[in-house]
């Protein structure tokens, strides 16, 4: 009996295992001293039912093994393997890091096996025992702060402590490279061309011909270097003596000066990331500094931009065909559809209800009174009257990002979000207008060449065309432009994003509406990205323009701006910002967040994260 209990969970776990990998064939063993190969997932040894207790971990180790069989390609990964050991175990743990992200963006029961096999590896490297920097290896360090930027919820319990102890050091180093890995996290590929480029820009381990003592000396080294940077940020220390930054820059080889001025910029953006307005620089809470932001931003040239519908970026043929396609997708969630459409329209209608004055003097004839005449003639009629409703005329503009890193999933599910807002918005009499934003070009289009050809003036601003698509006009019905979003399908259309300029545009065109409350909704993953721009320009041009046009529309405007993320966490720019990893999620998600912002008081709308 206890070998047939025994037999059948090994043919669960095989089962769901071979699911998982979309491979009936693969051979699936329980075995301690075997490795996974091209045709065998190897999994830990069940023997009795003490080897079940931590079933849990043992199905994330499943788990673990299936995706890495589905998304790992081995040749890629021994293309791109660095060289040094501590090197290639970072590269090590991102890539099943990426692994790991992915499987647990798509099923929810994974993700839960998975988040139980992570914490037994911290629990085992004593996690809530860290007191310094040297107590934790930096590859897990960095797991840690990658996992952390997409939500919190992907973090073992009790590991704050640890991770403040290397974020804002992580912050300095890594930030950009980071934002990039987690675009990137389905193309295996371009992660390993980051993650080299992140080990780059770590500067801290190991070079292509240190050899294994070399690299343990400039470990304890720079472990050193960060501890004593440690307790001078704690003692208020503002620099070093000279002896000792003569003997850093020789040990750790770099320029202290660069370091700080790069450290104070990040402490800015962390104070901002994190809602610490007492301690934020006035760059991003004093609204001169805002406008002088905005002054400063400079666009080299308007004239390859342009403003299009949809319609005239391709064929009536091509629209229909791209439209069937994404009806096709939105087939698989018309439950969640119709359940969305029908909760949204409820609650929006219940702030519609008509109500009445009664007995009045004037007005309609209330026939529910009419029986009183009857016993009564000489009774007088009663009439009614409706009340006003607090109800305002309302516009929403749906912002939607066209970037080359909403390309996949995270674009077809903002064009299914904007089909079935815009649909359940129209029948509660609410106007809808959908609009995207990306580039004509990669790599600056016509304003960079034009730019190349006249002398490449230094820092010349925005260096490249925007293209900016209506989709649908607010006073245009549903029915007559639905196809258009069939071209957020389209190959070849996501390129780079501007988002700044993109939110002002969309912005003004609120503005000129006549509604009473008019409320913009960004779906985005909130990092402006450009290469052309960003190579001639400070590396943080876009972001800091991005930031200021936020600041800007939340403090001064009266259009309400919330922020609505694909997979990305967009909570560090926007006040109300929500994100959202799959389409299962709209209706408990949107609809909550949307009837919010139709409430006259919506000052204490939260941020939200949904994993």
């Amino acid at each position: 009996m206890k070998e047939d209990y025994l037999e059948d969970i090994k043919k669960a776990i095989s089962s769901t295992t071979r699911a998982i990998a979309e491979d009936k064939e693969i051979d699936v063993v329980f075995e301690d001293n075997l490795s996974s190969s091209d045709n065998k997932i190897v999994l830990p040894k069940i023997d009795n039912n003490e080897d079940l207790k931590n079933l849990n971990q043992l199905r994330g180790h499943a788990d673990n093994e299936a995706l890495r069989y589905k998304y790992h390609n081995k040749e890629t990964y021994i293309q791109f393997e660095p060289s040094g050991e501590k090197n290639r175990k970072i590269y090590e743990v991102l890539e099943n890091t990426r692994i790991q992200l992915i499987g647990s963006k798509l099923m929810r029961g994974v993700k839960f096996n998975l988040k139980s096999l992570y914490e037994q590896k911290f629990r085992e490297k004593n996690l809530d025992t860290v007191s310094k920097q040297s107590d934790l290896n930096i590859e897990d360090a960095i797991d840690l702060y990658l996992r952390n930027k997409i939500n919190p919820d992907y973090l073992p319990s009790n590991s704050n402590k640890a991770l403040n102890l290397w974020k804002k050091w992580l912050n300095n180093k890594i930030s950009d490279s980071s934002n990039q890995l987690l675009k990137n996290i389905h193309d295996q590929k371009l992660f390993a061309e980051n993650v080299n480029e992140l080990i780059r820009e770590l500067d801290y381990y190991d070079n292509e011909n240190s050899d294994d003592k070399d690299n343990k000396e400039e470990e304890n080294q720079n472990i050193d270097q960060l501890e004593n940077n440690e307790v001078n940020e704690m003692e208020n220390q503002s620099s070093f003596s000279d002896e000792e930054s003569t003997q850093s820059e020789e040990e750790v080889g770099y320029d202290e000066t660069e370091m700080n001025i790069d450290q104070q910029e990040d402490d800015e953006l962390s104070e901002v990331d994190e809602g610490n307005t007492e301690n934020a620089t006035p760059q991003y809470k004093a609204e001169n500094s805002v406008e002088k932001i905005l002054n400063e931003y400079e666009v080299y040239t308007e004239e390859f931009d342009e403003v299009i519908t949809a319609k005239n970026i391709c064929e009536d043929e091509e629209l229909n065909r791209l439209r069937a396609y994404l009806d096709q997708q939105l087939k698989a969630y018309q439950m969640i559809i119709s359940r969305l459409a029908n909760r949204l329209q409820r609650k929006l209608l219940a702030k519609q209800n008509r109500s009445w004055d009664f007995d009045l003097e004037e007005g309609l004839l209330d026939t529910s009174r009419l029986t009183r005449i009857i016993m009564d003639p000489y009774h007088s009629l009663s009439f009614k009257k409706e009340k006003d409703t607090d109800f305002k005329d309302t516009v929403v503009s749906l912002l939607i990002d066209n970037s080359g890193s909403m390309r996949g999933r995270p674009i077809t599910v903002a064009a299914m979000s904007a089909d079935i807002l815009a649909r359940t918005l129209e029948r509660c009499g609410v106007k809808v207008e959908i609009l995207g934003f990306t580039t004509k070009a990669w790599k600056g289009g016509k304003s960079r060449e034009h730019w190349m050809q006249n002398k490449k003036i230094p820092s010349p601003g925005r260096l490249n065309d925007l293209r900016h698509i209506i989709y649908k006009a607010a006073d245009e019905p549903w029915r007559r432009s639905k196809k258009n979003l069939g071209l957020m399908m389209r190959e070849g259309l996501l390129k780079e994003n501007i988002d700044g300029e993109a939110l002002l545009w969309a912005h003004k065109r609120l503005q000129a509406r006549y509604e009473a409350r008019k409320i913009l909704m960004v779906i985005s993953d909130g990092a402006p990205v450009d290469d052309s721009t960003l190579s001639v320009n400070t590396g943080n041009y876009l972001e800091k323009h991005l930031r200021g046009v936020i600041n800007w529309i939340e403090s001064k405007s009266s259009i309400q701006l919330l922020a609505v993320g694909i997979g990305h966490d967009v909570t560090r720019y926007y006040k109300r910002a929500v994100t959202i990893v799959d389409a299962e999620q709209l209706a408990d998600v949107m609809t909550e967040q949307l009837v919010d912002l139709f409430e006259e008081n919506e000052n204490n709308l939260n941020r939200q994260t949904i994993n």
